[in-house]
């Protein structure tokens, strides 16, 4: 435990961003883990799934929570596999 008044402040703030984090982070690894199933389903709507995806990266990234190329990156790769299942079809 910290004995000194900003490092007791300083941990406070600290948990208080590890659970909102954690949240945007799961929203946004659910999000994802949705749309990769959708897009290996061809009977689910994969598009508004991926849509979903990218809004809730893009949220994520917007918090800080996940660097903004990571989220970049995920949402690339989730619109490549879009347009390649797309395509095939």
């Amino acid at each position: 435990m910290p004995n000194i008044k900003s490092a007791e402040k300083r941990a406070r703030q600290s948990e208080k961003r590890r659970v909102q984090n954690r949240v945007y982070r799961a929203a946004a690894r659910t999000a994802v883990k949705k749309a990769r199933t959708a897009l290996n389903t061809p009977a689910l709507d994969s598009e508004q799934a991926v849509l979903n995806a990218i809004q809730a990266l893009d949220k994520a990234a917007a918090k800080g929570t996940i660097h903004t190329n990571n989220a970049a990156r995920r949402k690339s790769r989730l619109m490549a596999q879009l347009h390649k299942m797309s395509a095939a079809a």
